[in-house]
């Protein structure tokens, strides 16, 4: 059962990925996506990770892929002309992936399994701890630096978005707190003695 369930995720998420490229509708992309994730989140069930697979779930699919959808379904965005200029960056694509190809088929071709491999896999975390606490050891003992390096790399990437998409438009009216805060009241109001029964 164990195998059945294995081969089963592993397909899924092949599938998943696949479909999210090819497919024409943005829509569906999103919602083969999804299930990518939800197939990579049972394959960290069977690998004993159960704390991993439920954030897998929490955060991409019940946040990220959720969030791709709204955004997808709510901008009014013309894909065939997105289509159209894609088509002109096709060799370079091509070329690429060619490239990557070839690593990959450099990579597994020197690729041998190790003797330990299968034992290893049998016991992923220690006896005495659980995966959710051997999980914390390692990335805040063993691997504090690199965690907290991968943090600040994607901070800098956050600003860096931020600061490349933010457009400051003239028409559009805007809070000056410092002009607020240094505004003089003298200035700023103006007395109307109005006599009873007259009005404004």
């Amino acid at each position: 059962m164990t195998v059945f369930a294995f081969y089963l995720f592993a397909l899924s998420v092949i599938a998943g990925g696949f479909f999210t490229v090819v497919s024409r509708n943005p829509v569906h992309s999103v919602l083969w996506l999804i299930l990518s994730f939800l197939s990579a989140a049972g394959l960290f069930v069977l690998l004993g990770a159960e704390f991993v697979a439920m954030l897998l779930i929490i955060v991409y699919v019940g946040a990220v892929a959720v969030l791709f959808l709204f955004v997808v379904m709510m901008l009014d965005v013309d894909f065939a002309e997105l289509k159209a200029e894609m088509a002109k960056y096709m060799p370079l694509a091509l070329l690429i992936g060619l490239v990557i190809l070839m690593q990959f088929v450099m990579a597994f071709g020197a690729w041998e399994s190790n003797t330990a491999a299968q034992s290893l896999r049998t016991q992923v975390v220690p006896v005495d701890r659980h995966n959710t606490e051997a999980l914390g050891m390692i990335l805040y003992d063993q691997y504090f630096l690199l965690f907290q390096l991968s943090g600040l790399i994607l901070l800098v990437a956050m600003i860096g978005a931020i600061v490349l998409t933010l457009r400051h438009r003239g028409d559009v009216k805007r809070q000056d707190v410092i002009a607020q805060m240094m505004r003089d009241p003298a200035k700023a109001m103006e007395l109307k003695d109005v006599k009873s029964g007259q009005g404004l």
